[in-house]
């Protein structure tokens, strides 16, 4: 059974009361990385073609010694990807312009800054510590009244890098002018999420640990280092997916109801479900695993081993499938353990989270074929709820049979950067990352990160194409 639900719940955040200026100017810092033309710039275009962001100057900087000619290409290449080439989008990209510059230096900041006129975002598509240094050069100059600083994950490399740069950032502008991107989460996914949970009466009296037996929120893909060594090999599944997107995921889904979904209260309650988050008995070895991709065979395309890619380093032991066991220790969730999973190289693409149910204090006798406890599954790519049910099937009315019911939740207007870049340029802060969840992140995967560096978790191997270790944490991933 396939049917469409509405995408947002019944009650819609507040939208900021800012109304988007005539004119605003978005610096892009990093403007000739992969990040800027595959993610940031066609999300662009499609927020512009629906008109809201009028007389938008886009500038980008980077070391790369472009001219403006070979910018306009690479931003009109992007804008064509998804459809964007209307009279808004055209307007832009004519006036856009590429700079070539240190973003370190504060002389070369400078220079970029007059540049820049009406109220002004700067994205940061930098790695983390040139993000530092960068904004550290900023706090010497100073930036215009109004600014807003949109930036990338991961939010430093550690806990105490982490906290040092917002202290940094909080010297440059005030937290709600800061946006720390989890793409991960646009704004449909978040109210698909919240609608499901807080707006069916069927749902959440069940959603917590007198009903539930366990959580897993898996992101697998097929695709493997695909030319990102320079990043990836230094980052890993950990970093890379598991400490930034999937926590957010799981403070989605574990966080008790906010009044309304204004950016404060709805920031609050994540924020209150990770500081309740700890590691599964408080041991890094036995609730983590960690392996990476051997060559291996996936839709017909032949991988290497991960460590006979360009670029990897084969002495970081770096990681390609990351998977922990959490606890949640909240009336609601103490006991339950929540599985967080991302792999590359895998058999197949699952993003999704499974709530598993307890199975019944007892199934009569006479009922036969009972073998799966109920599952809730919300997907993720495509939005998509699943139920899975033991129903009386055809023939003997008797034995049970497997049953999913499916629905599709409703597209957003946007793609996922789109959606970040507005909530930025109207100064909405609901889809940012908040100063302490990025601390708390990091304070949740740290002792893992220790226990992997001290060897205590051995590396395993998987071949390319296949489901990952065979042993894994909690069992199989439920399929």
């Amino acid at each position: 059974m396939t049917t469409s639900v509405p995408s947002a719940p019944t009650t819609v955040p507040a939208r900021s009361s800012t109304v988007a200026p005539a004119r605003q100017t978005l610096l892009v810092l990093g403007a000739s990385g992969d990040l800027t033309g595959r993610l940031l710039l066609p999300g662009l275009g499609r927020l512009l073609a629906t008109g809201a962001v009028p007389g938008l100057r886009l500038i980008g900087s980077g070391m790369d010694d472009w001219d403006d000619e070979r910018w306009r290409r690479r931003v009109a290449d992007s804008f064509a990807s998804v459809g964007a080439d209307g009279p808004h989008e055209t307007a832009v990209l004519r006036d856009s312009r590429y700079v070539s510059a240190d973003v370190t230096s504060e002389d070369d900041l400078r220079r970029l800054l007059r540049d820049c006129a009406g109220p002004l975002v700067i994205f940061f598509a930098l790695p983390p510590l040139v993000t530092a240094r960068s904004a550290a050069a900023l706090a010497r100059i100073g930036v215009p009244p109004g600014t807003r600083l949109m930036l990338e994950k991961p939010f430093g490399v550690d806990r105490v890098s982490a906290r040092s740069l917002n202290e940094l950032l909080a010297t440059l502008v005030p937290e709600e002018q800061v946006h720390r991107i989890d793409h991960f989460l646009g704004k449909s996914t978040v109210l698909n999420l919240l609608g499901l949970r807080f707006a069916n009466r069927i749902f959440e009296p069940v959603l917590n640990a007198t009903h539930v037996a366990c959580v897993d929120i898996v992101f697998d893909e097929t695709l493997g280092l695909e030319g990102r060594a320079g990043y990836y090999d230094g980052a890993g599944a950990l970093i890379d997916m598991v400490q930034s997107h999937l926590l957010q995921v799981l403070a989605l889904l574990a966080m008790d109801p906010p009044p309304t979904l204004r950016a404060s209260e709805l920031r609050g309650r994540k924020a209150q479900v990770l500081r309740a988050t700890r590691l599964w008995a408080d041991d890094p070895v036995t609730a983590s695993r960690r392996a990476r991709y051997a060559a291996g065979e996936i839709d017909g395309r032949r991988l290497p081993n991960y460590t006979d890619e360009p670029g990897v380093d084969p002495a970081r032991g770096t990681e390609t499938l990351a998977e922990l066991v959490l606890t949640v220790d909240t009336w609601r969730w103490a006991g339950v353990p929540f599985r967080l999973r991302s792999g590359k190289a895998t058999a197949g693409v699952r993003k999704e989270a499974i709530i598993t149910f307890k199975q019944p204090a007892r199934v009569p006798d006479g009922l036969t074929g009972y073998e799966h406890p109920d599952r809730l599954r919300i997907g993720f790519g495509p939005d998509r709820l699943g139920l899975d049910l033991n129903i009386n099937g055809p023939g003997d009315p008797f034995d049970l049979d497997r049953v999913r019911l499916t629905a599709d939740f409703g597209p957003g207007d946007l793609p996922a950067y789109g959606e970040v870049l507005r909530g930025a340029f109207e100064g909405d802060p609901t889809l940012s990352v908040r100063g302490d969840v990025a601390e708390e992140c990091w304070r949740i995967v740290e002792p893992v990160l220790a226990a992997w560096r001290a060897g205590a978790v051995p590396l395993q191997e998987y071949p390319a194409g296949s489901a990952g270790p065979d042993d894994t944490l909690l069992g199989p991933v439920p399929g």
